[in-house]
């Protein structure tokens, strides 16, 4: 079944750009000028993935995005010219699985469209489990002393990533290539900002830590010391 790909973006030389070469690459695309307007048809034709830009108006891509993780788990692709750590952030924050800035190369945008349509692609659920805590493939929600807990996009990723290597020292260098898929900066925080963001929802209760720092190399998960 050939994906259908929902852009939503005001400048319609942008807009045209993206259906024309989409639609040549055999994807089935549709297209909408503002937040309102790609919310309506992602309801009434739900999409396979959404390339969202976040200037926007009216409503921004960052409350568009949050409206449609919602309502479904559809991959969401944003395009932005804003380069700022904070944006990028805050998109992510609110609900994106990826992150594009303008200008762009269409090879990438394409390598990035159909990486993110491999990741929907259903599998058999699994639930991964390292001590006590526990991570759901199908649910994507974790579980450690007695609680369930929700996970962002990109907190699940980061934590199946830590799960699938347990006890393996994971560098920073790894964790943007198989999280993020590119360079933040080399001034970035974003790893310590979603580790602290996992520590929050994984050491409640005074629960020993299971993510630990690996001063000037990364991060490892295992067991606490005695």
């Amino acid at each position: 079944m050939t994906p259908r790909i929902l852009v939503i973006e005001d400048e319609e030389r942008i807009r045209q750009f993206l259906k024309r070469g989409l639609t040549y690459e055999n994807y089935v695309v549709d297209t909408a000028i503002d937040g309102k307007d790609g919310l309506e048809k992602a309801r009434d034709t739900p999409p396979d993935l959404v390339l969202l830009d976040i200037m926007l108006p009216g409503m921004d891509g960052f409350e568009v995005c949050r409206r449609l993780r919602a309502a479904s788990d559809v991959p969401i692709l944003m395009l932005t010219a804003k380069e700022a750590i904070e944006d990028r952030v805050a998109g992510l924050d609110a609900g994106a699985d990826d992150y594009l800035v303008k200008p762009f190369s269409f090879d990438e945008l394409l390598a990035r469209v159909r990486a993110l349509l491999r990741r929907a692609q259903p599998s058999q659920p699994q639930v991964h489990r390292f001590s006590d805590l526990e991570l759901d493939t199908g649910t994507r929600q974790g579980r450690r002393g007695g609680e369930t807990f929700d996970l962002t996009a990109k907190e699940y990723e980061l934590l199946e990533l830590f799960m699938r290597n347990p006890r393996q020292v994971l560098t920073r260098d790894v964790i943007f290539d198989r999280v993020w898929g590119y360079d933040f900066g080399g001034g970035s925080n974003i790893i310590e900002v979603y580790v602290r963001y996992l520590r929050q929802k994984t050491e409640g209760e005074d629960l020993p830590r299971l993510i630990h720092t690996v001063r000037g190399v990364g991060y490892v998960l295992r067991e606490s010391d005695a």
